[in-house]
């Protein structure tokens, strides 16, 4: 069953598929750092949409959507609108190539980043086997 992408069940689905993955395991097993993922108000999305993501040496330790962001002063703050986001689960745009061509708008260590590329991949990959809907 599809779950509506940008909200808490959706977070929390990511959070069980990341933990579920070997593969992610593996790659982000030295990965220390929480990000906001924020899905811009825009079509579809009435208001600015913060999903919380806690990532500790390859587990997920929680994952939720956030009401109020300013209660969360994560590592790393990954935001872009909705269409972006689907370019990424569709794998038409490259995380690592949407951060540098600022379709992806990152905050925080470009640096520590870039040394997990493999994680974020697989972080990726994780993310594309959610059954995700997206918001009309």
């Amino acid at each position: 069953m599809a779950i509506l992408f940008a909200t808490d069940e959706w977070a929390k689905a990511l959070q069980i598929e990341l933990n579920g993955s070997d593969a992610y395991q593996k790659a982000a097993a030295k990965w220390e750092g929480d990000f906001y993922f924020v899905v811009e108000k825009g079509p579809g999305v009435p208001e600015d949409v913060y999903m919380y993501l806690d990532l500790w040496h390859g587990e997920a330790r929680d994952a939720y959507l956030e009401k109020d962001a300013s209660a969360q002063k994560p590592a790393f703050t990954l935001r872009a609108p909705l269409e972006i986001w689907k370019g990424v689960l569709d794998k038409k745009i490259d995380p690592i190539r949407g951060i540098m061509t600022r379709q992806l708008q990152l905050k925080g260590n470009m640096m520590k980043l870039m040394q997990a590329p493999k994680a974020a991949t697989e972080l990726v990959e994780s993310a594309v086997r959610v059954d995700t809907e997206w918001p009309a």
